[in-house]
């Protein structure tokens, strides 16, 4: 099966092309004989039914420096692609929200991976609240008086953003914390939007685990250790891989929730674990297949277009 591939992420140009999920993502395309485009977010457009984006062919290689070749922009009718890759990063804000609303406009004849529908409705911090039997102690609000309730009942907090990703905007408040008010005031002046407030979880300094869903199913885990003086696990923020497999209670939550992913078309999904809770389910643009596919020796990517292939095939009535 030859398919034409639409990436739309931010620029490739500057990817860590031994970390980042997308690249390896396209790698594994471009070995499978499928034609590769790439354009940004605010190259999309809807002009009298058709959604277009300003896109560039690519090729992709790992060679550090010089990991991707583009030819001339040129305007695609997604309606003419197979598959479109919904891969920039959040904040998940209008802009975002709004790229949602055009890519429906084509899916699922176009596949759209993940579904822009479910994407729309699963932003990482609120998605996760219907299963908050899995969650730890936790609350999304404006209210300064709320914050301060809780986090007399719980002691240490962690208190992020509600629309943030990569660790971006994470403090962890002690009790004894004086900060919490100016804190406050510096979120309401420069985000309009809820904080989202958690007890802290101690057993983040044995990793935040970061575990891999594919069509529902459990595809692979890496755990992250924070860096020594770091309450975030997030590699770029000085985080560390290590190797790691599913606790029993990991797995439970795992099978909790993986129906309701495939149900809705999240096809890639990631999920964050620290201890026995599930702290964020990430559908917009997952990290992390690069390291389990090096310590496991296992392909996510691969798996991932064999789930998309078999999409595409039933969309189109035959079999792959």
């Amino acid at each position: 099966m030859s398919l034409a591939v639409a990436i739309q992420m931010d620029p490739l140009e500057t990817v860590a092309i031994n970390a980042d999920s997308t690249f390896a993502l396209a790698l594994e395309a471009q070995r499978r004989g499928f034609g590769l485009y790439h354009y940004l977010p605010k190259n999309l457009s809807w002009r009298d039914g058709r959604v277009l984006a300003k896109a560039r062919p690519i090729k992709v290689q790992r060679v550090e420096g010089d990991h991707v070749q583009f030819g001339q922009p040129e305007i695609l009718d997604l309606a003419g692609v197979d598959v479109v890759l919904l891969r920039q990063d959040p904040p998940f804000d209008l802009n975002y929200i709004s790229t949602t609303h055009l890519l429906d406009r084509v899916h699922p004849t176009t596949l759209v991976v993940n579904d822009p529908h479910h994407v729309r409705n699963a932003p990482e911090k609120l998605f996760v609240t219907q299963f908050a039997e899995l969650m730890p102690p936790s609350l999304i609000t404006y209210d300064l008086d709320e914050i301060r309730a809780f986090r007399r009942e719980h002691g240490d907090i962690i208190v992020k953003p509600l629309y943030g990703n990569g660790g971006a905007g994470v403090f962890h408040l002690r009790p004894d914390d004086t900060n919490l008010g100016s804190l406050h005031e510096l979120f309401a002046r420069f985000l309009n939007e809820p904080l989202m407030v958690q007890r802290y979880l101690p057993a983040v300094r044995q990793g935040d685990k970061r575990i891999i869903l594919v069509n529902g199913k459990v595809a692979g885990a890496v755990n992250r250790v924070p860096a020594e003086g770091e309450s975030r696990a997030n590699m770029h923020v000085g985080g560390r891989a290590e190797k790691s497999t599913l606790t029993h209670r990991e797995q439970e939550i795992c099978e909790a929730i993986g129906p309701a992913l495939k149900q809705r078309g999240l096809i890639f999904v990631g999920i964050d674990v620290i201890g026995d809770y599930l702290t964020e389910i990430n559908v917009t643009s997952p990290t992390g297949i690069q390291e389990i596919d090096r310590f496991d020796n296992v392909s996510i990517e691969g798996q991932i277009w064999d789930v998309i292939q078999e999409r595409v095939a039933e969309n189109r009535g035959s079999v792959v």
